[in-house]
């Protein structure tokens, strides 16, 4: 395992807790409020705490012409599809269920890495890939057997997860020359951008005041997720080797599960027990290190 630096250790800690709280907060949110309008305010909110973060840190603002395209292509992988497909899912889905569907993003980074970006993945990835597979199956299967099921939008989550995988992939392999917390604040505006049009389009009718739960969690969002947690995961993911970038992705969906069951009274199914227990060893299969014998033998 690679060795983290204080400042690394000083990111990870704090977006593993905020990001698994999130869970029970944004279910309060939209529990009573249309969640793209949801999820718009709570960027635009944040997008001023990023901006004087970039201000305070002297971080330049200006990306240049030519990288624009390459800017909206990360974030419409990073933060466009993730943010509008896992908040609407989240509205209909347990948190602690959607938790675990979102975090089986470095899954999805395994196979996308192997796929399309020829990264070689010994036989315990493939073998991780499948235990992640049945946890997502025994979660599929709770939804198809249950009449108040929602497995379209187990299916969204999953959507959201591979193509947040996807812009994993691309943000590690980035050729722009600018600071990764000048990416974060573009993406993050771009987002608030589309989420707005989106929340206009679906949702007008729906608008209403947002009553106190709501407000607390918009601010939470803006300020821990959008002001601090995504550029913190955009710095490791840019500067880390995965093995170590992703260490909170092991945890998030487990502070998520049983943080909603003991804040929010869901009721935590075996099936969700054998999930979390799949996917975190599905995770630590595909990323913890191989010893040095074994990538011998396997390089031989």
């Amino acid at each position: 395992m690679p060795s983290l630096t204080r400042q690394q250790l000083a990111l990870l800690i704090p977006l593993t807790l905020f990001w698994g709280l999130n869970w029970p907060v944004m279910k309060l949110g939209v529990t009573d409020y249309p969640p793209l309008t949801f999820r718009a305010l709570s960027i635009w909110l944040g997008v001023p705490v990023l901006g004087l973060a970039l201000v305070w840190m002297k971080v330049p603002f200006r990306v240049p012409r030519q990288h624009w395209l390459q800017l909206l292509w990360l974030a419409a992988t990073n933060m466009f599809v993730w943010h509008a497909c896992i908040i609407v899912a989240l509205k209909h889905l347990p948190s602690g269920r959607s938790a675990i569907l979102g975090y089986s993003m470095p899954i999805f980074s395994a196979l996308l890495g192997a796929l399309l970006f020829k990264s070689p993945m010994a036989r315990r990835g493939w073998l991780g890939v499948g235990a992640a597979a049945l946890g997502v199956l025994l979660l599929l299967w709770h939804e198809f057997t249950h009449l108040a099921g929602h497995p379209g939008y187990v299916v969204m989550a999953l959507v959201a997860a591979c193509t947040w995988a996807l812009g994993t992939q691309l943000l590690r392999r980035t050729t722009i020359p600018l600071p990764t917390l000048t990416l974060s604040f573009w993406m993050t505006t771009l987002t608030a951008i589309v989420m707005t049009l989106l929340c206009i389009v679906l949702e007008r009718p729906q608008w209403h005041a947002p009553g106190p739960a709501t407000w607390g969690a918009v601010l939470y969002n803006a300020v821990l997720i959008f002001g601090f947690a995504h550029a913190a995961w955009f710095v490791l993911a840019r500067s880390l080797p995965p093995v170590a970038s992703t260490l909170s992705v092991m945890l998030i969906p487990v502070i998520g599960v049983f943080s909603s069951a003991l804040w929010l009274g869901e009721t935590v199914h075996w099936q969700d027990w054998v999930a979390v227990v799949l996917m975190v060893l599905a995770i630590a299969s595909v990323l913890w290190p191989a010893r040095q014998g074994s990538a011998a033998t396997t390089a031989a």
